[in-house]
């Protein structure tokens, strides 16, 4: 009886088996892959324990305006007036809870993966003296926006030539409290931001790191090369140096642009708990970095696993769209306060990721730390006098 039944299972599941690994293997041979994977040696991952243990305060914030806007990558403020960009091209100001869209780079259609390089996608977004305010957008450029009458003047075109490559994705920008530099990120040579992810798995240097824009000279720099995919900007409160997150290493780099140490660099946090996505000031002198994806450990880390195994990244995304990818990824939010120095103050979780998605930027402002997110429909707002 059973044991002719578990024989005749395990016949039946091998010949099923083999009839599914057969042609998946010929399809794995055969298909095109979208990325060349580098291996990549990480460290293991920071146990999270002491600051970095699990909770649940990202639970506590509340979901502002959700579904009136999509995926409101940066957050900035001027009073408490809040401006953010969203995937959709736009550039919003919510005021007394109200939205208004005050530009837009690009024009639509939006919404495919096709459409976002017409539709633009402004990510980094700041504040400058006069109240002026500094854009990128992915795929069109730097901008200045004037928050009243959206009127809009390009500083660097992504067309423009910068030491003879244009910049495919451009990502963060700060800028100095006199608004005459601006420090911004170009995350790839290679990828757009409609294919962060491919950018993420091929692991690749291409990164133009960090440029420099002189509002008066009208000139770019480029500061720094060889990241692999520098992300969020952020100046020091001091303004000597920039913090420049490289997402695909998991670490915090640091580039003097003043002082004895000017043009040199160096490692600020290395071997993060998640991938880095965007870097502001915290009002304790510190920074809040916002993590875009967690590197759980005790526990299984995907990117982690995947990262020294270039051939298992090959097959996933011969077979797998990267849309069907994300979907792979823990769900997992953690947001963490670094001191000025660099060490872990506290750490904020949604160990669901329900509360809280896909965080991109923690933004803080007047005792509350706002949660941009480059997917979910919503802007969260955590009450730090309650955490």
């Amino acid at each position: 009886g059973s044991a002719y039944s578990s024989k005749v299972f395990r016949v039946t599941f091998l010949t099923l088996a083999a009839s599914l690994t057969v042609p998946l293997l010929g399809a794995t041979v055969l298909l095109d892959c979208p990325i060349d994977p580098q291996p990549i040696s990480l460290k293991e991952p920071p146990l999270l324990t002491g600051v970095l243990e699990p909770n649940n305060k990202l639970q506590k914030a509340e979901r502002l305006w959700e579904n009136q806007l999509v995926g409101p990558e940066s957050i900035v403020n001027i009073g408490d007036v809040l401006f953010t960009g969203t995937a959709d091209g736009k550039i919003l100001k919510i005021e007394d809870g109200e939205i208004q869209t005050i530009a837009r780079i690009g024009h639509g259609p939006c919404g495919t993966r096709e459409d976002e390089p017409t539709c633009g996608r402004p990510l980094g977004i700041r504040v400058g003296p006069n109240n002026t305010l500094f854009v990128a957008d992915a795929y069109y450029g730097l901008y200045e926006v004037n928050p009243g009458t959206g009127e809009m003047k390009m500083l660097v075109s992504t067309k423009t030539l910068i030491e003879g490559q244009k910049l495919s994705f451009l990502n963060d920008l700060t800028v100095t409290r006199d608004g005459r530099k601006i420090y911004f990120t170009d995350s790839s040579s290679k990828w757009q931001r409609r294919d962060y992810l491919f950018l993420l798995m091929e692991g690749t240097d291409d990164g133009r790191h960090l440029l420099e824009y002189d509002t008066v000279t009208k000139e770019v720099k480029v500061l720094m090369v060889g990241l692999r995919f520098p992300n969020g900007v952020q100046l020091s409160p001091a303004e000597d140096f920039v913090l420049v997150q490289e997402t695909t290493m998991a670490r915090i780099r640091r580039y003097y642009v003043s002082g004895l140490m000017k043009g040199g660099a160096d490692m600020f946090v290395e071997n993060m708990p998640g991938l880095p996505d965007n870097i502001r000031l915290s009002s304790s002198g510190g920074y809040w970095v916002a993590m875009a994806a967690i590197r759980p450990n005790p526990g299984f880390s995907m990117l982690d696993f995947l990262s020294e195994k270039p051939w298992i990244k090959r097959m996933i995304f011969k077979l797998l769209s990267q849309e069907t990818v994300t979907k792979f990824l823990p769900k997992h939010s953690l947001v963490v306060e670094l001191s000025e120095t660099g060490s872990y103050r506290r750490s904020f979780h949604d160990p669901t990721g329900v509360t809280v998605a896909y965080v991109s930027v923690a933004h803080e402002h007047d005792g509350y730390l706002y949660l941009g997110s480059y997917r979910s429909p919503f802007i969260s707002r955590l009450n730090l006098q309650h955490v």
